[in-house]
Formats: structure tokens, sequence, C-alpha cells
């Protein structure tokens, strides 16, 4: 989060960065809070300082074997008073800290301003079919790989049950995912599926999201929205040394959001589901690095695609697209054949300071051996889900079967195709 001092010092940045992110945030109230908040620290130093001046002067009296008198009802009162303000300062602090963890992260200048991404390239070559392409739903059920309904029967709607081919795609992307990011120098965390209230609140997702996310009540346990969450936490309250930084890792974990809205055409079938998998990048990088740590990041995302022969662009998102957590982003796309769009499949985030500061995450430097808070980084490497979508509708044939990308057969028994086996 940002602290109190850096959104006071620096409003006008504060007041555009809001701009920018169209959001409505009243600044008064937190403003005439912290104030009231720090006049009260100063009141109470005084009255500790005047309670220790009366602390000697009683302790004097008595070493000369004289009464102190009186002064046992000053230092009393003067307790009292201690007491009574200590407990509006932290009432204060309260209400500032809770407006702080509800503040969006700063953006970095290079945001766009306005509300459409900008594109910043583009890679392959769009399929050309002779025939109307048809989306990833119906591939899927035609081929017996996907099944919407007996999912909904045994959970609900925005699950979906995978079989045979289908479930050992699913399978063979995470493998293959988490195969080349460990070769890339990432190391692979298997990190608990669920996560504590700090952990949780340390990236963001607490207390602003909590509508959306799925709580184990009796243990006031969140299962992960993504595995940045655990991940993130892996170093939460540490101290690293900076010689150690990049630290890069790479996780899967199934992802749990209630993803509350209306599920049109747009995101039928596996776009938007209450659980899917995804590969995860984490760094922990200095704050001189972590901008040209973010583009190998993003790069190192990209290759999944390149590896896989999907077409995507990659695209700079503006402040009302940015997550509410990040300083700045990108959105990898990849090709949708069935919509003729460009579908969301990573983002990739540079959050600075902002995570770090909750998660109390910093890093000791090599010169002067100060501590200082790290930046955080992370993207999705990538949802199984939606590459699982895109390899359907961009390999799809005339003759009802899927071409599957050279690299996945050797995860996939060596077949060739995805094809109806009745």
């Amino acid at each position: 989060m940002l602290s109190a001092k850096w959104v006071r010092d620096n409003l006008d940045e504060v007041k555009a960065t809001l701009r920018k992110r169209s959001i409505q945030v009243h600044l008064d109230g937190f403003l005439l809070a912290d104030r009231k908040r720090r006049e009260l620290i100063q009141r109470v130093d005084g009255l500790k300082h005047q309670q220790n001046i009366y602390s000697k002067k009683i302790g004097k009296l008595k070493s000369q074997g004289e009464d102190p008198g009186s002064l046992f009802q000053d230092i009393q009162k003067v307790s009292t008073e201690i007491k009574k303000w200590e407990i509006r300062r932290k009432e204060l602090g309260a209400k500032s800290r809770d407006f702080l963890l509800r503040l969006p992260n700063r953006l970095h200048p290079g945001v766009p301003e306005g509300d459409v991404n900008v594109e910043v390239r583009h890679w392959g070559k769009l399929p050309q079919f002779d025939f109307p392409p048809r989306d990833h739903e119906e591939i899927g059920e035609s081929l017996g790989v996907l099944d919407f309904k007996r999912a909904a029967r045994m959970t609900g709607r925005g699950f979906v049950l995978y079989k045979g081919m289908g479930a050992l795609l699913e399978r063979a992307l995470m493998n293959f995912m988490l195969d080349l990011h460990t070769q890339h120098g990432y190391q692979e965390i298997l990190p608990p599926f669920m996560t504590n209230y700090a952990a949780t609140m340390g990236t963001g997702q607490l207390p602003k999201f909590r509508e959306e996310l799925y709580r184990c009540e009796k243990e006031d346990y969140y299962l992960v929205p993504t595995a940045e969450v655990p991940v993130t936490n892996l170093h939460r309250e540490e101290v690293l040394d900076e010689e150690n930084l990049p630290l890069c890792y790479t996780a899967y974990t199934p992802c749990f959001r209630r993803e509350a809205g209306a599920y049109g055409k747009k995101i039928r079938g596996i776009i938007r589901q209450h659980q899917f998998n995804k590969v995860e990048l984490v760094k922990f990088t200095t704050p001189r690095t972590s901008y040209e740590e973010l583009e190998k990041l993003l790069l190192d995302a990209e290759e999944v695609l390149k590896r896989l022969n999907l077409p995507y662009r990659v695209v700079k998102l503006c402040g009302d697209e940015l997550g509410f957590a990040a300083a700045f982003g990108y959105d990898i796309e990849v090709w949708l054949p069935s919509q003729e769009r460009f579908l969301e499949i990573s983002t990739c985030s540079n959050f600075e300071d902002y995570q770090a500061r909750r998660a109390s995450i910093k890093y000791r430097d090599k010169e002067k051996k100060a501590t200082h808070y790290v930046h955080t980084l992370n993207g999705s490497g990538l949802a199984i889900g939606r590459t699982v979508v895109a390899i359907l509708e961009n390999f799809q044939t005339q003759n009802q079967r899927v071409l599957i990308p050279e690299v996945l057969r050797p995860y996939m028994q060596g077949q060739e195709w995805i094809e109806r086996k009745d």
C-alpha cells in the first residue's frame, strides 16, 4: 500500500492517478483523520514526557525519605489522559490504515491516458479457414473432451469437466509451461492452495475484493484466486540480500474466483470459470531493476505462445484496465478465430513496492547495508484453460479434428491429433 506520508506529500499525483483510473475517492476524510492522529501522537508524547518527569521527582523524593504527596495524584491524572488519547489515536490509526488498504497503487508515468489499451506488438499469422470456424465449446463437446452439463450437475454453472484428451491436454500444458519456465531460470514452487487473511491482504486482494473470493469461514482461509498470492507471500516479513535479487519463481495452482456478472457469448465455455488452472511467474527485484525485469518476464510469458505457434498481441494497459495493486502492466492477448478478436491470456505487472509494504518484504543493499522495500512483479505464464481455448479454435480442421502443437506431443503420448473416439 502507499504510505500515509507519501499520500500527504504527493496529493497531486494521487489525484492524477485516481483520474487516470476513473476512480472517485474522497481524500478529505483521510487527511483530516491522519492530521488528528499525528496531533494525538504529539499530545501523547508530551504527556509521556510529563509522566517521566513526575516519575523522576517521585523517585528522588522517596530516595530522600520525603513524602511525594500530591505527585501521585498528578501522575495518575496524566496516566489516565494517556490511556484516553491512546485509544482515540488507535481508532484514527485503524481508520487511516483501512483507507490506505483500499487506495489503489500510484501509476507509472508510462501508463497510457484514456480508456483504451495501446498495442505494443503482435506475433504470428492469423489462421485462415475455408469453413466457418467453430468456437471451443462446440469443438470440445463434439470431440467429447469438454463436458459442461455434467460439471453443472455436480457443482454448478461456471465449471467444466475435462475428459480423455481434454484432461491430457490440460495436464500437458501445465507440465510444458513449468518445464519451459524452469529452463529460463525460475524456481518451481508448489504452494498451498489456501492462504490466511494476512497473506491475502498482503497482495491486495483484501479488503477490497473480499466478495470475489471463496472463504473457508471456520479457519478464515481463502482459496487462492491466483498463485501470485501464496508465492508473493513466500518472503513475507523477511529481509532479503540484494546480491540474491532478482528471485524468480514459477508455480501452478488451481484458481478460484466468484467472477460475478453475466455470462454473454464472448465469455461462454471455459473463457471465464469459477475454477481454472494457471501457471504463474513471480519476481522479487530491486527498484532499480524492476522495469527491466518486467520486460524479461513479459518475454518469458510470450515464449509459451511462440512455442505453441499461437498468434497473439501485446498491449500496454491504460489506467482503466490496470489492476488495483499494479503501477504498470501489459496484457498478452491470444487470437480467438470464432469471435475474430484477441482474448487476454496473461497480465504481466509491476507492483513496485505496493505489495512489499503490505507484506513487509525488504532487502538489504550491498553498500550501506540499509533496508528498503523490494519491488514485486508477476504475470500469468499462462492461463491454462484459455490456452486450451486457443488451441482448439486455432488448430481446428474441417473434418472435426484438432492438430496438437508439436511441442506438446511428447507430453501427450506422441499423439498428433485430438479426435472423436466413440
